[in-house]
């Protein structure tokens, strides 16, 4: 039954339970674009975040890849950051005290270039108290197998899967590259391995060049790219992995406004995340939690009810309009 304000308003309920976490709203802060949290506390509340992932933790401190790191492109941003961080145990005494304090929900994003890797950090932030779940980032080569991407091999992301939710202490979220084939093997490999829900899709693979000096636009050659370029690619990718796993998923790209976020919820994302918006508007997190709650009052619906709703048209779409496994 619908339920109602002291007034008759209808009052929708947007909080979420996602792998036995609950989130008060469905809008969280993508790793790697919001730093440790405590970076944004002067800039907004953060009790009123879903939740905070914060950016990827390794077992060992990293330093990342020189300078420059990021370049803004026409409809997006390029960055290969390199993943530099403080490492599994100055997180735990120098990061985690802030995050405790919030009523936000915490998400460590963990990283590894090899499965000891991986497990290693988990086994490390195990012994911290106050965080929520892991976010597992398997778009890392593993060097023990000739470079090979985690994410791009179903086999390695089973593995490695498999092996961190046997270590984990919490509950643990797989995070996709989306620079594969097929998204749905890797989503089932994961969904098979282990992995309580999943997040979609990491950066794309890109690359800008100045031709006046005929070299890179940053160091790395080659860098992520995320922001607005990238949201109908994500949408079609977690419209496919909706209907192929029946784990919990998390969407992820280019995500800037409420109607942006409720186009990966219909598609079958139960929550997303917020990135590259981050780094210009701080506050779209909350203007999108905001959005979202007024579009379900003036639905009169439930965010809920709203996964995975979208109406295909021709039946004859084929994968595209196969049925939710769920």
């Amino acid at each position: 039954m619908p339920s109602t304000g002291s007034k008759g308003q209808f009052s929708p309920r947007i909080d979420v339970n996602i792998a036995g976490i609950h989130f008060e709203n469905p809008v969280l802060t993508a790793s790697g674009t919001f730093g440790y949290g405590q970076e944004f506390a002067h800039l907004i509340d953060l009790n009123q975040l879903g939740g905070i992932c914060v950016k990827g933790i390794s077992a060992d401190p990293m330093e990342g890849n020189p300078s420059p790191r990021i370049y803004e492109t026409e409809a997006g941003m390029l960055n290969a950051i390199g993943l530099q961080n403080v490492g599994a145990e100055r997180f735990l005494k120098e990061k985690l005290p802030f995050l405790r304090t919030l009523r936000t929900r915490c998400i460590v994003n963990v990283f590894g270039y090899s499965t000891e890797d991986y497990v290693r950090a988990i086994e490390i932030l195990n012994e911290g108290e106050g965080i929520h779940g892991y976010e597992l980032n398997i778009s890392c080569p593993n060097t023990r197998c000739g470079g090979m991407v985690y994410g791009n091999d179903p086999r390695l992301t089973a593995e490695v899967v498999a092996a961190s939710k046997k270590a984990s202490r919490y509950p643990l979220i797989v995070k996709l590259s989306p620079n594969v084939t097929d998204i749905t093997e890797l989503a089932c490999a994961s969904e098979a391995a282990g992995a309580d829900a999943l997040s979609l899709v990491n950066t794309f693979v890109g690359m800008a060049i100045d031709v006046e000096t005929c070299t890179p636009r940053i160091s790395n050659v080659t860098g992520g790219l995320s922001g607005p370029a990238i949201k109908p690619l994500a949408v079609r990718m977690v419209y496919q992995t909706y209907r192929a796993v029946k784990i919990p998923i998390i969407g992820i790209g280019g995500i800037a406004t409420a109607e942006d976020a409720l186009e990966f919820i219909i598609a079958g994302a139960r929550a997303v995340q917020i990135g590259t918006a981050n780094f210009y508007a701080p506050e779209t997190a909350l203007r999108v939690a905001d959005g979202i709650r007024d579009y379900c009052r003036r639905k009169r619906t439930h965010l809920t009810d709203l996964v995975g709703t979208l109406k295909v048209p021709h039946a004859g779409a084929g994968v595209l309009a196969a049925p939710h496994a769920g």
